[in-house]
């Protein structure tokens, strides 16, 4: 009796303290929110910080999706940028055709989004498809060549602008749209990575052999891995296209994936927190120094070598900011036992 007594006090001391920890995340996102949105109506933050802000919460958004891939999949891919282009002219071309039918700026970039979701979701699967047969730098090498092909195919047709651009797309992206967006995002990828589908993944990137003896479907659950960080990619290009309010194809050139790369890299490979505190340092540090022009990069790239020589397993690791505490329980309840 006093053992199921026991039991149902650790579950819900247990569940007490998610339900604390995820008030203490609401209560972080409200205070930011508000602290922003006040700063933003006194005139303190200008528009180019505003817009700063806004690109760190689209690059979130793209980050948390690659980390789906990359991250908690293992898969090495280089062409990220290639399906936020697809999600990105989508949702402008949806926007241009549907923007003096809709009066509401939210309705319209939803809309679009979930196009750019669609289109981005079936180029993942169709790539996804033969890309996963491969490992390592060979899937990596193919991805790079996906969104290189997709910028030359945007570069060279007559319905994206081509080369001189896609004009006419309403510039919607505000602080709070681009906040909610990010909120929504991460939050339904951290309850993905929770789900029972999301440990299959995590598994596979622990040891694939393993996970397939024990009757996980190893193909089937990275094409869905892949899928979803496509669709979510979709929705960073949506948010790119309204920020922007123009669309070029040199916008999505390789150097574009590679900085979501190393956001990912430096935030930590399976962690959504490390990806949000890498993508605020790696957006503001440059314009921190941009009064030491000179020394601009210089600095920026040994900034990151010196953090990848000290920290190789990124800022966070594997760990999210609200595990340290069990973590740290844990580590002292085992050694209590020895």
């Amino acid at each position: 009796m006093n053992a199921i007594k026991q039991a149902l006090l650790n579950a819900f001391t247990e569940t007490k303290k998610v339900v604390v920890e995820r008030w203490m995340i609401f209560a972080i996102v409200f205070g930011f929110y508000a602290v922003v949105s006040i700063l933003i109506a006194t005139g303190t933050l200008n528009r180019y910080y505003t817009f700063l802000l806004i690109s760190v919460m689209i690059m979130i958004v793209l980050a948390a999706s690659l980390n789906i891939a990359t991250g908690f999949l293992g898969q090495l891919v280089l062409g990220h940028a290639g399906f936020m282009a697809i999600g990105a002219y989508t949702a402008g071309l949806i926007a241009i055709q549907i923007k003096d039918h809709i009066g509401s700026d939210y309705l319209i970039f939803f809309i679009s989004s979930i196009g750019a979701m669609i289109t981005a979701g079936i180029a993942g699967l169709l790539v996804g498809t033969p890309a996963l047969r491969l490992r390592g730098d060979y899937l990596g090498i193919m991805t790079l060549g996906f969104g290189e092909i997709v910028r030359l195919i945007i570069r060279n047709v007559e319905f994206t602008g081509g080369t001189f651009g896609l004009k006419g797309i309403p510039r919607l992206m505000t602080f709070p749209m681009a906040l909610l967006t990010t909120v929504i995002v991460v939050t339904i990828i951290y309850m993905f990575i929770n789900s029972r589908h999301g440990r299959a993944i995590i598994s596979i990137r622990e040891d694939e052999i393993a996970s397939e003896n024990v009757g996980i479907n190893i193909t089937r659950f990275k094409l869905l891995g892949f899928i979803v960080a496509s669709m979510f990619a979709g929705v960073g290009g949506s948010m790119f296209a309204f920020k922007e309010a123009i669309l070029y194809p040199q916008s999505f050139d390789f150097i574009r994936s590679v900085e979501i790369f190393v956001v990912v890299v430096l935030g930590g490979m399976g962690s959504l927190s490390g990806t949000m505190i890498s993508a605020f340092i790696l957006i503001f540090v440059p314009e921190l120094l941009r009064d030491f022009d000179q020394y601009r990069y210089l600095t920026y790239s040994s900034l990151l070598i010196i953090i990848m020589l000290y920290r190789p397993q990124g800022l966070m690791g594997k760990r999210e900011i609200f595990s340290f505490k069990k973590r740290r329980k844990l580590i002292d309840s085992s050694m209590n036992l020895d």
